[in-house]
């Protein structure tokens, strides 16, 4: 298999994941289909050889949208939650390329899979609203607007809820994700 084809089949295994990474960050359902259309260009015409392509791209992904929330003027929704933490955000970029990217080694794979379990215990431990709209928005892709229209639940109370939802993961999953750390 040729570099092109082993580029197109990484960017396939994980661009619903990826989609959803973005939909889940941007207002506007257009602009998510915008990034990834723009992450998937800089991939294509990456110079240097692409290691790991999932990794790539939820870090192209999320520089994309933080450079089109500074172009608005706008704060990022992950901005928000952390105040624009850096040392946070790279936990959470780590977090999130385990989570959502392919895996490159068997350690990778059974690295995702704990996390996995861990997410969904974390999640289990929600209230019912928190872990609904965190969910819907940050697994499913739905916009806020479509999770208005779908639940009846004001915008404010949807951001509301995925606030607390955020914070409490973050702290649950910080200790996880720090014990990781030192074991490598």
């Amino acid at each position: 298999m040729d570099g092109e084809s082993l580029l197109v089949n990484s960017l396939n295994a994980c661009r619903s994941r990826l989609k959803a990474f973005i939909r889940g960050r941007t207002a506007v359902r257009d602009d998510a289909d915008d990034i990834l259309q723009e992450v998937t260009y800089q991939l294509i015409n990456v110079e240097q050889p692409v290691e790991n392509v999932a990794a790539w791209l939820f870090r192209a992904a999320r520089n994309e949208m933080t450079d089109r929330a500074r172009k608005k003027r706008e704060l990022p929704l992950s901005g928000f939650f952390n105040g624009g933490d850096d040392e946070s955000d790279f936990a959470e970029d780590e977090l999130a390329e385990t989570l959502f990217g392919v895996p490159q080694t068997p350690e990778e794979a059974y690295l995702r899979e704990l996390l996995w379990q861990e997410l969904e215990s974390a999640l289990a431990e929600l209230p019912p609203a928190q872990r609904e709209v965190f969910e819907k928005t940050e697994l499913e892709g739905l916009s806020y607007k479509a999770l208005v229209e779908e639940t009846g639940v004001s915008m404010q109370a949807l951001l509301s809820r995925k606030h607390k939802a955020v914070l409490y993961l973050r702290s649950r999953l910080r200790s996880v994700y720090d014990a990781l750390m030192d074991e490598t």
